[in-house]
């Protein structure tokens, strides 16, 4: 990537949220030392450690606007105004609140129920396999059935019907198959 001042490598990359608003700088070195941008020496592995465990370790910040991030002291409202979350230990200085937000977006889903790659398993043992895709079809047939709940509730009829089938499809025995009933008769005229 070429410098955004001069036709140099860019070798430090700065990246600002103000205001909401994304601001990416990506500066040579000596644009960078003119424009008083630091570059960061990369840290030792020792040092990356002991900085994660001193982070861990600080309890959330309580601010008037409600719980803020001990590393970046992102308030949770200014989360709420902006989307963005400040660093990465904001996830868990608002995991109480991110929690119910992120299972809304995912539809009700907390776990994942999904498929699982055939080689996750343990080959050599085909019961524990056979085992463990019968919970994952369990998991998702009642993660399903959840979702199904929630849409009927909701009025979302085309949802519900798209989830009764996969239901189906998957075997649930509290959604039987339907039942074949006779053809309607032709409306309209005759000839």
């Amino acid at each position: 990537m070429k410098c955004d001042q001069c036709d140099q490598e860019a070798t430090v990359h700065e990246l600002r949220v103000t205001g909401g608003k994304r601001l990416e700088r990506h500066l040579c070195e000596s644009c960078a030392r003119r424009e008083g941008v630091a570059a960061q020496p990369p840290a030792s592995v020792p040092e990356l450690i002991e900085k994660f465990l001193h982070q861990a370790a600080k309890p959330p910040v309580q601010t008037a606007a409600g719980p803020a991030c001990p590393r970046c002291g992102l308030a949770f409202a200014e989360f709420r105004e902006t989307g963005l979350l400040g660093c990465p230990d904001c996830y868990q200085a608002f995991e109480a609140q991110l929690g119910p937000l992120l299972e809304r977006s995912h539809e009700g889903g907390t776990h994942h129920v999904g498929k699982t790659p055939k080689r996750a398993g343990h080959a050599s043992d085909p019961a524990s396999a056979v085992a463990q895709e019968r919970d994952d079809r369990a998991a998702r047939i009642a993660a399903l059935s959840k979702q199904l709940e929630q849409a009927v509730a909701g009025e979302h009829y085309e949802r519900a019907a798209a989830l009764r089938d996969e239901l189906r499809r998957l075997g649930d025995p509290a959604c039987p198959p339907p039942t074949s009933a006779p053809p309607a008769p032709p409306t309209g005229p005759t000839n």
